[in-house]
This record gives C-alpha cells, structure tokens and sequence, in this order.
C-alpha cells in the first residue's frame, strides 16, 4: 500500500531542487539586470527553509542533536567548496602568473594581510567586552582572508566585464586564492600563544619559547611549505599525465572536462588526511596545472566548470542560511547586537580599503583611486571565514584543565562563533547589495533629472496653439524688419507655411493666409522644428525624422528673439541647426556618432 515518506532525504531534494530550478528561471534577471549575487539570495532561502522558518531544512536532526557533529559537517562542506573553487581559481589565472606577478601579490598578502589582521583585531578587542588582545588576533585572524566564493560576483558576469579591467580581475582572484591558505600563520600564532601560556599557563607548560616553536614548525613548516611543494608537484603531474593522454586520444571529452574538479577532489582528500593545508594546496596545484596555458585555453569556451562553480555557491549558502545561529545574535551572553552593528560596519569599512588604497600606487594592475577604492572595499568575507572559524572551535575544544574545558578557551569559543559568523552574514549582505545599490544611485538622480527636464521642455496640452502663435507672429515681425530679407508682395514670410509646434512635432495650417503658398506632400510631414527652413523650402532627404525636444525649443526662442543669422542673397537654402554632441558621456551609453556619420 502506497505511504508517504516524508523524510529528511526526500525534503532536501526536493526543497534544494526546487530551488535552483526556480532560481534558474529568473537568474539572469537577478544577477545580470539586478546585479545581485547569489550568494545573497542563497542565504535569504537557507533562513527560510531553516527551523527558524518553515523547517523545511534541519541541521540539528541531520547531526543527530549533537553540536560538534554539526560543526564538523559545516567545516567538511567548506572544505570541499573551498577546494574546488580554489584549484578552478588557480586555472583561471594566465600562464606563470604567480611568477610574473608576485610583486603586486607579495604586496596584498603581507603588508596587506598583517594590516588588515590588526585592523580587524584592534575593532574586535574595542567591541567585545572582557575580551583580551591575544585572543581578538584569533578572531580578526579568520577574517582576514578574502573569500574567493564571494569574489566571484564581481570578478564574473556583465558587470565586471563593463566595468571592471582585465587585469584587475586577475589580481582579485589570485589574492583571494593564495590568501586563503596564507591565513593558518595568522591564526595560529594567537592560539599556540593561548594554549601555552594563556590563562596563567594552567594545564600546559607555560612556555612561549614552546608556543613559537610550535608555530615555525607546525604551521609554517609542515602546514604551509609541505602544501605548497605538495600541490605543486600534484598540480605538474597531473597535467604532465593529462597531455600524455590526451596525445594518444585516450581521453574523452567529458573525462576531460572534469579533470580538474576531480583533481581539486583528490587534494582535499589526501592533503586532509596528512593533516596540512588543503586549501593553499588547491590553489598552487591549479596554478601548477595551467602552467603552460594550455588547459586553461582549451576549456575556456566551456560551460561545465562554471556550472559546478554554481551548484556548490548555491548549496553551501543555503546551507549557510540554516546553521547561521540567527538568534544568537541578539540573545547572548558575550556581545549586545548594538555594538555588533557597529562592529560590522566599521570592520568592512576599516579593516580593508586603507592599506589598499595606501598600497595603490605600487601596484600598477590597480590604475585608479577609484579602482583602489573598490578593489579596497570589495574584500568579501564568506566561506573562508567559515572554514577557519570552525578549524579554530576543534582546536580550542582541545584546550583542557582538569577534563574540561578551560574558562578561556571556552569563553573565546563563543565569542568567535558570534563574531564571525555576524561578521559573514554583514558581508554578504552589504557586498551583495552594493552593486544594485550604486547602479540604482547612478540612474535615479539622472531619471528624475530627466522627467522634471521633459516637463518643462513640453507645453501645456490647452496653450499650445496660443504660446507657438504669440512667438510666430514675433518672428515674423523681427524678420520683416531685417533688411536684406526676400520678400514676396512687399512682405517678408520667412516660412513656406505657418506651423504651430505640437509635441515634438510640427504641422502645417490650414488657414486662408497659408493659401497662397505651395503646399508640402504628405510625405514630409511632420517636420522637426531643429531643420526647419528659414527661407524657402528643403527637400525630404534634409529633413530629420527623430527631432529633439530640446532643440526645438530652442530654435522658437531663437527665432522670437530675432537670434538667427541673415540669409544672404547667395543661399537658396538655410542649413539645418546641427546638435551638438554633448561633453559628458555616461559609461553605459553607447559612442556618439557624428553628423556625417549619420549621413554616410
């Protein structure tokens, strides 16, 4: 007999289906007319789909009640996009260009990275009530890092491609690649300091010599060098293996395809298992991979890497949207919400603009002050953050005294899960929102500045007739009295015909004074008052069919005002009023054409 199985398994499908599918419809309306990223509507539908919500998506019963299962599911999942995303980041890159460019890099990930995990510390040790400086470096050390995840959204799509240069690009994806694993020696220095000698020392030998040994030699020697020669090596062998293949057409083209996603797979794997740093191993092995450009060429007009890219953004956002411990945020015992506002704001308007835009100069792919401002501002914090928040929890649960705890691991535990993932969730929502935001701050001043223009360019519907009468009869007599002026039956009419301006056009009368003069065809009416004649008549192929507002305007109140120049006795015909083309030019407008041109 047929059940309902309404099961958790059934509900995440069906609900992360449902989703991207209907995401999907529209998402080119999102994130190339609204510019919004999705990373932010990700993180909107996980905290809709969350318990907080309508419980479609439940992390809780998924780690079977327990919090550090959870969070191992939570630091596993980053993980694994972390991987991907940084091997697909280092493809990206040009040939060699950790060599060609490593000036500008060594510049934004040392004096870059440290400034800006002093920054972020200084604020967080300011905010956080009872907090000491050693351990507000630990939580301005996971934020240090720029997420490659959320950098996407503006080094991607028709925004960057209008806006942002090449170059500029390139550096933001290679820095917020490499700096991800370049964030273990900002992180652990404060904790080996904290397990060693903070709290008195208690538990632990009480040795700072110990504490920076450790560092050296833990993070520096087997985290950090042993990822690097480790990715490397995968990274030259793999596309060493990958040409052989590929030589002898072994290799499909789908196998192809995914080569290096299933590589990011494999260094997750083994580099997780050895205990270094995955992360930084993925980005030096898809650097290492396209070192000759030619995977990177080959693949470029491909489509299955990005959308991968996208499955797992989505995903892991989502994913984001529900574990976020939303309520915490108001309700706890180490930070009121006031102050995390405040924290937040100033974290992303302090912690990363001044040093780059202090640095600029020396770094010749940012050319711009304003390019240094963006590039400044635009230091998301995602994922990354994520990731070393929870590689921060497992190590401090380790931080024990008598079988439990210690007070201040425990202390600095909660702090760091409130602070950082407040701080993530600021990020994303003021990083995503700041494109539309701009771009809607570019056009309203025009958009109004441009209706209020037309109102006052058009005449009011009931005294068209009398105002374009009062400054015809004005022309007439100005012109009557201009000597020199042809004259037929001793009166100066220096139209063909009367003409009254309705609109943005103009049309001729059907008085008994226009009468006695030839009447133009049909075909030539309506005329733009811009090119209408002053003495005689033009032919068809001088008329304008698109005639401006603006110009015709100006062209009656020429005429009133008796502005316009004497026909000489030499021309049969009165040039046509040129428009000017205008100085100021808005990015998204196209080129303006001159008048020959438009002739040709």
């Amino acid at each position: 007999m047929p059940t309902l199985a309404v099961v958790n398994f059934n509900i995440v499908c069906a609900t992360l289906g449902g989703f991207i599918t209907l995401f999907g419809l529209v998402s080119y309306l999102f994130k190339e007319k609204f510019y919004l990223s999705e990373a932010l509507i990700s993180l909107i539908a996980g905290l809709i789909f969350s318990p907080h919500a309508t419980n479609l998506l439940r992390p809780d019963e998924y780690a079977l009640g327990n919090p550090e299962t959870l969070e191992t599911i939570t630091l596993y999942f980053t993980r694994l996009v972390l991987g991907v995303q940084l091997v697909l980041a280092g493809v990206q890159l040009p040939s060699k260009y950790l060599k060609t460019e490593w000036k500008s890099l060594a510049l934004l990930l040392g004096p870059g990275m440290t400034v800006m995990w002093i920054f972020t510390s200084l604020l967080v040790f300011a905010f956080v009530p009872h907090i000491s400086f050693l351990h507000a470096l630990a939580v301005g050390a996971c934020v240090t890092p720029t997420d490659p995840v959320l950098s996407n959204s503006i080094v991607k799509g028709k925004f960057a491609d209008k806006n942002i240069p090449k170059e500029l690009q390139k550096i933001i994806i290679a820095e917020s690649g490499a700096n991800d694993g370049l964030g273990y020696p900002f992180l652990f220095l404060p904790l080996y300091l904290i397990l060693h000698i903070g709290y008195g020392g208690q538990g632990q030998d009480n040795s700072s010599l110990n504490a920076m040994g450790a560092w050296f030699g833990e993070t520096w020697g087997y985290t950090i060098i042993l990822s690097v020669v480790y990715g490397a090596a995968v990274g030259w062998i793999a596309k060493e293996l990958l040409h052989w293949a590929e030589e002898r057409k072994y290799v499909d083209r789908e196998s192809f395809l995914v080569f290096a996603i299933t590589l990011a797979l494999f260094i997750v794997g083994t580099v997780g298992m050895i205990g270094s740093d995955d992360v930084l191993a993925c980005f030096i092995a898809g650097n290492t991979f396209t070192w000759d450009d030619w995977f990177r060429l080959e693949t470029m007009d491909d489509s299955f890497q990005p959308t991968i890219d996208m499955l797992l953004n989505v995903s892991i956002f989502i994913w984001f949207g529900a574990v976020c411990p939303w309520y915490e945020f108001a309700h706890n015992s180490v930070i009121p919400i006031y102050r995390l506002i405040f924290l937040g704001i100033l974290v992303l308007l302090l912690r990363r603009p001044p040093i780059v835009f202090a640095m600029h100069k020396r770094i010749h792919q940012i050319e711009e002050k304003r390019q240094a401002v963006f590039v400044g501002f635009f230091g998301p914090i995602g994922v990354s953050a994520i990731f070393y928040l929870y590689i921060s929890l497992d190590f401090l649960r380790k931080i024990t005294l008598e079988g439990e705890i210690r007070p201040d691991a425990k202390y600095l535990m909660e702090v760091m899960n409130i602070v950082i993932w407040f701080l993530v969730i600021c990020s994303i929502v003021i990083h995503g929102l700041s494109i539309p935001l701009g771009k809607l701050g570019f056009y309203l001043p025009r958009t109004i500045s441009h209706a209020i223009s037309s109102d006052r360019d058009e005449p009011e519907p009931f005294h068209i007739r009398e105002h374009v009468s009062e400054a015809e009869h004005e022309a007439e007599q100005g012109l009557r009295r201009r000597p020199g002026t042809p004259k037929s039956n001793g009166i100066a009419n220096p139209f063909p015909s009367r003409v009254y301006r309705i609109g943005r056009s103009i049309v001729r009368s059907n008085d008994s004074e226009s009468a006695n003069h030839t009447r133009a065809p049909s075909s030539q009416a309506p005329l733009s008052l811009s090119n209408a004649p002053t003495v005689g008549t033009v032919s068809a192929s001088q008329r304008d069919p698109s005639p401006t507002p603006r110009r015709s305007q100006e062209t009656i109140e020429m005429i009133a005002s008796n502005e316009l120049p004497q026909p000489t006795q030499s021309s049969q015909l009165a040039q046509p009023v040129q428009s000017t083309p205008r100085a100021i030019r808005f990015p998204d407008e196209p080129p303006q054409t001159s008048a020959s041109e438009n002739r040709e």
